[in-house]
């Protein structure tokens, strides 16, 4: 893979994170800069390492559960629309959201906007690339992504 194409895989999986830092911008919950840094380094952070996690899964696990994967494939998604079917029928609550810079809340937006980078590093096992490389690229340009989307949402 090209430099050319290993920047516009970045940038695509960088969109989430820019669009849940234009969110939390708008929200005017972080107004200073040490929530701002926070937010915006957690985000490329975790899409960098998750990047690299789905890779070395990708290369480590790949060829002892090809026989079984759309099996794995299928528990995962009933899983996932089992959760969304019954969640969809509960009774709505209140939810208190925590602050988007710090702790639980934090983590879980982190984990939530780089699922789509252990995906792509999963493939990147079977296409010839720096995996270090484009990892680091997409979490400098989701760290930029996420400063542009926190300082326009404050705007």
């Amino acid at each position: 893979m090209n430099p050319i194409g290993i920047l516009l895989v970045a940038v695509g999986l960088a969109m989430d994170a820019f669009a849940v830092s234009l969110g939390v911008g708008t929200s005017g919950q972080a107004r200073t800069a040490r929530p701002i840094l926070r937010l915006s380094f957690h985000l490329g952070l975790f899409q960098g390492l998750m990047m690299l996690l789905g890779w070395l899964a990708g290369v480590t696990i790949a060829r002892t559960i090809s026989s079984i994967d759309h099996w794995v494939a299928l528990a995962l998604l009933v899983y996932v629309g089992g959760s969304m079917i019954r969640s969809g029928l509960s009774p709505e609550e209140q939810i208190q959201p925590g602050h988007p810079t710090k702790g639980k809340t934090l983590v879980m937006l982190s984990v939530a906007t780089s699922i789509d980078a252990l995906a792509v590093g999963l493939s990147l096992g079977m296409v010839e690339v720096n995996v270090v490389g484009a990892s680091l690229v997409t979490a400098c340009v989701t760290l930029g992504f996420s400063l542009a989307g926190l300082l326009a949402g404050r705007q």
